[in-house]
């Protein structure tokens, strides 16, 4: 489908990203699937004929990405915005496009993809036919985009000005792909173009919008007026080696396809281990026959083997001989570890967060000091994720005010609280901001300002209500 959408773009007059990149994506899409053509299935020539064969794959891509994920957009995270209507309306939004658990899976993706978008996107809005200028109040929807459905169309110092994105829709039995492109017009604001395309396993065809029910109110092009973008782009925080000078990320295991491999290498052997050292009995063919008329062996026991009639061994060679093979699990729980560390190294997360014990992988839990690989590594990506989330924030807002009839303030200041309970336990802090409270050595607003996530204004204001409180529980005891 990508190709095709690729023939689409350039019907349409636009140039986006080179095709052999979205290639590259394939390929770490397959690794993302524990399932490499070229990798886990091969042939092995055992002196007659190639046999087929199947690796066994750890999965350690998607872990990867879900440890990653789970480390910067969790259920912790807390965005606040300093205004009650603002903060109230952007939660609403939020509830209603399922942000809490969709934000956690497009962070995984982002990880896996090298890029991911979030594209708000007005529907139900009274719109002029012929200017294409809103004339009425309509509802705000978010559309999560990843790799490769993103289409990059102009970009200036690594940021994206122009996009197309493709989303996949299903209506019945038929498919559809919706592609959206923001460019800027003229006059430098943004307008929305909207096409619709039949998927004939892959071969795509234009129909009108209003073949599917979902977009049979949206307008072919929506003049915004705005000379902000209404979509902003993720990416890890890792530079493009594939080709610099595009503005998409890649994987974050994009350099450790190799330890990808030992991996699966190191654990297809020691799975191996048990299949090829599983007990066998050679058996003479003189041992198999009947007794009585019943076979002295079971005929379908598969512990058993029998010998050819003219076995080289001699007539003193012993009729039944168990072979029993010595299994090196200690030796391959070992190689297994060490090439867990490497790719542990590779992928930012430093050495020993991954254990291998009992045949799983399990991360390990431990309190991570501030010097560590894998702090640094967090701080680095939060740097891109906060700037991401706060103007997500601002497009909510001023999409509100432009389509759903809001009053908002889009200068509103934001906050981004990010989970730290893996840099230190959040018991052991909050006693020790505790102490310090009682010691004098924190003020009140200060221990507020930390733990309820408020600015100074919010936390000094809510102090003498404290204050208040408190002391008419005195007079009452």
């Amino acid at each position: 489908m990508t190709q095709d959408i690729f023939g689409k773009l350039k019907e349409l007059g636009f140039k986006t990203c080179p095709e052999d990149f979205y290639s590259k994506v394939t390929e770490w899409k397959e690794w993302y699937d524990g399932d490499v053509g070229s990798f886990h299935h091969y042939r092995v020539w055992n002196g007659q004929k190639n046999l087929r064969c199947e690796r066994y794959s750890m999965g350690m891509a998607k872990k990867v990405c879900e440890d990653w994920a789970n480390l910067l957009m969790n259920e912790k995270v807390k965005i606040t915005l300093e205004g009650e209507a603002e903060q109230e309306y952007f939660d609403r939004v939020c509830t209603d496009n399922n942000f809490e658990v969709k934000a956690n899976e497009l962070e995984e993706l982002t990880f896996f993809g090298g890029t991911t978008a979030i594209v708000g996107r007005a529907v139900n809005v009274p719109v002029n036919a012929e200017t294409g200028n809103v004339t009425g109040e309509g509802q705000l929807l978010l559309d999560y985009v990843h790799m490769p459905n993103i289409y990059p169309l102009s970009w200036e110092n690594g940021k994206v000005i122009e996009c197309a994105f493709a989303t996949g829709k299903v209506d019945g039995e038929d498919k559809y792909v919706y592609v959206q492109i923001h460019r800027l017009n003229a006059r430098k604001t943004y307008d929305v173009e909207n096409y619709l395309f039949k998927d004939n396993n892959g071969s795509l065809t234009k129909v009108p919008l209003s073949a599917v029910d979902d977009f049979k109110n949206v307008a072919e092009k929506v003049s915004t007026n705005e000379t902000e973008r209404m979509f902003v782009i993720n990416r890890p925080n890792i530079v493009n080696n594939v080709d610099p000078s595009l503005p998409l990320g890649i994987s974050v295991y994009a350099n450790a396809i190799p330890q990808l491999k030992g991996a699966d290498i190191a654990y297809d052997t020691y799975v191996n281990e048990f299949v090829l050292g599983k007990k066998r009995v050679m058996v003479k063919a003189e041992a198999l026959k009947t007794m009585d008329g019943e076979p002295v062996f079971d005929p379908d026991d598969v512990v058993f083997y029998a010998l050819p009639e003219d076995s080289s061994a001699g007539a003193e060679a012993t009729m039944v001989s168990p072979l029993d093979m010595s299994l090196r699990t200690a030796q391959l729980n070992e190689g297994i570890q060490d090439m867990l560390n490497v790719l542990s190294t590779k992928c930012g997360f430093g050495e020993n967060h991954y254990r291998y014990n009992g045949g799983s992988v399990a991360t390990a839990t431990q309190i991570v000091s501030e010097n560590s690989t894998m702090f640094r590594t967090i701080k680095k990506h939060e740097i891109v994720l906060e700037s991401v989330l706060k103007e997500l924030v601002r497009i909510i807002l001023r999409m509100g005010n432009t389509y759903c009839g809001q009053n908002l303030n889009t200068d509103v200041e934001i906050s981004i609280d990010f989970d730290d309970s893996i840099i230190e336990d959040k018991n052991t802090e909050f006693q020790r901001d505790s102490a310090m409270l009682s010691m004098g050595i924190l003020n009140s607003y200060e221990f507020r300002m930390k733990w309820m996530n408020e600015d100074e204004e919010t936390a000094k204001a809510a102090l003498p209500q404290m204050e208040q409180l408190v002391h008419d529980e005195t007079e009452t005891t």
